[in-house]
């Protein structure tokens, strides 16, 4: 089966694309492409995500993000020559506006949330294709975080019956999934592990190219040492984080520079990573992976591991996300959980997401 997996994660550049050959044994990437965003789409994510805001702005960019997730599929069909009408499934993410998986109160309960917007009822229209969407909300209500998800493709691309490996995703979030030599799918645990590429971003729009401008700063060692005492570092997983926690807000409260804010990244994944002595390899993918200064401190933060990036494997490092909501998608298509509850928390292992025909 073919399917298209589409996604904008949380750093808001733009649509990931991956169109991916999938069978019961095996999963080859066909093409990827990155659609940006135009600068006012991107503000207006941004004006909604974790805000006050306006209803009428959420329902309007539901749909237009709808529409741009489905030019994305059809302008990255026409570039790499793929026929669109080859493509028998979509599976999408859309953007996420708003995350919060440890439930508070909430008019006198209990209640864990999640939103993603890109309404897949407009994918499908516009593009004719059965397209599946809202793959978190199925975890929550069976009691999970609604993430990682990630740790359904990490387990079936990079378990190793020899090797402890941990796969890294460095995107606005940073998060692992620790794979024991010879591990069964509930042997996995996936986390967040705090801040990837968001602080920065926000440092030097729309990114710091290669970590240029983190490597020619100095590391605040006492603004580190307080951001380090969060309790969120040392909380034990199931968890997850997100613009909630690391966003304009937190940027403008702690006054942070854009190499306290490297490192910051590299120290708490590396404090992650530690947990799991076992773990020999460290698999690197996302946009982070790009940024060789932080490839260098996380390297010099782990001494004794190979890390590396997932391309050495075979895996694009900036197709992984959507090619997990392609396989996520032909899952459900056929009837199958397709979360990891040791990594999310959930109660039990259920079908995600929705279909739009």
């Amino acid at each position: 089966m073919r399917v298209a997996g589409l996604i904008s994660g949380t750093s808001v550049d733009g649509i990931d694309v991956a169109i991916v050959d999938i069978d019961e044994r095996s999963l080859s990437l066909v093409s990827h492409a990155t659609v940006p965003y135009a600068p006012e789409v991107r503000d207006a994510i941004l004006a909604v995500s974790n805000a006050d805001t306006q209803t009428r702005d959420i329902a309007r960019l539901n749909f237009v993000l709808g529409e741009l997730f489905a030019e994305a599929l059809v302008r990255t069909c026409s570039a790499t020559h793929v026929p669109l009408h080859s493509i028998d499934l979509i599976g999408s993410h859309g953007q996420t506006i708003f995350h919060e998986g440890d439930a508070v109160e909430y008019l006198g309960r209990r209640v864990a949330s999640t939103m993603q917007i890109g309404e897949g009822g407009v994918i499908a229209e516009h593009t004719g294709i059965l397209t599946c969407s809202d793959f978190r909300v199925a975890d929550i209500a069976a009691g999970g975080k609604g993430a990682p998800l990630v740790p359904f493709l990490d387990y079936r691309l990079f378990r190793s019956e020899t090797a402890g490996r941990v796969a890294l995703n460095i995107g606005g979030i940073a998060n692992i999934t620790v794979i024991p030599a010879g591990a069964r799918s509930q042997d996995v645990v996936a986390f967040d592990t705090g801040p990837g590429n968001m602080i920065m971003d926000q440092l030097a729009p729309p990114f710091d190219r290669d970590g240029a401008k983190a490597r020619a700063g100095k590391v605040n060692e006492k603004l580190l040492a307080e951001l380090l005492a969060d309790a969120y570092y040392s909380a034990p997983p199931p968890k997850t984080a997100g613009r909630e926690q690391y966003g304009a807000e937190f940027v403008k409260r702690m006054g942070i520079d854009i190499t306290t804010a490297a490192e910051l990244t590299a120290r708490t994944i590396a404090i992650s990573i530690d947990r799991y002595p076992a773990t020999a390899e460290v698999i690197v993918s996302g946009g982070g992976a790009h940024n060789s200064y932080l490839m260098e401190r996380l390297a010099a933060r782990l001494p004794g591991r190979r890390v590396f990036p997932s391309s050495k494997l075979g895996v694009d490092i900036d197709a992984k996300e959507a090619v997990l909501f392609a396989l996520l998608a032909y899952e459900s298509r056929r009837g199958r959980p397709g979360n990891i509850p040791s990594a999310t928390g959930a109660r039990r292992a259920v079908v995600l997401g929705k279909f739009s025909v």
